[in-house]
């Protein structure tokens, strides 16, 4: 005997899901430091204007202790958390190295697993004409 065919609901329930599953997999959150607020902002709005982001935080400053060339250096540097799309993530890394005084800049992508539906939907959105 074969399996009763889906209802209406739940083939839209299985769309809305896939829906919601592939907005989740495309959102990520890009993380950088820069030296100065200046920057920060600069680099921020450069982003934002490019539609490569939905949404920056500028966080306050923050000690940052590090091994670099053989030594425990620090630094006081101002976080950002870039929430974008993982398909402009090429442009957004290359705008951030373009503009990031440092030789080796702090550029680290973390997908986001879960969140709520709508906040996600709204990445994507707000992000579509950034093309990627």
């Amino acid at each position: 005997m074969a399996p009763a065919a889906p209802s209406a609901g739940q083939l839209t329930q299985s769309t809305a899901q896939l829906q919601d599953e592939s907005a989740t997999r495309s959102s990520i959150l890009v993380l950088t430091t820069l030296p100065d607020q200046a920057q920060a902002e600069a680099l921020a709005r450069e982003l934002l204007t490019a539609r490569l982001a939905a949404c920056i935080q500028i966080g306050a400053t923050v000690q940052s202790l590090y091994h670099w060339r053989g030594q425990i250096e620090t630094a006081s540097e101002i976080p950002l958390a870039i929430k974008t799309r993982a398909g402009l993530y090429p442009r957004v890394e290359e705008t951030i190295r373009r503009r990031h005084p440092y030789e080796l800049p702090e550029i680290v992508a973390v997908p986001i697993s879960c969140g709520l539906p709508a906040y996600l939907d709204w990445i994507a959105a707000e992000t579509m004409h950034g093309s990627g």
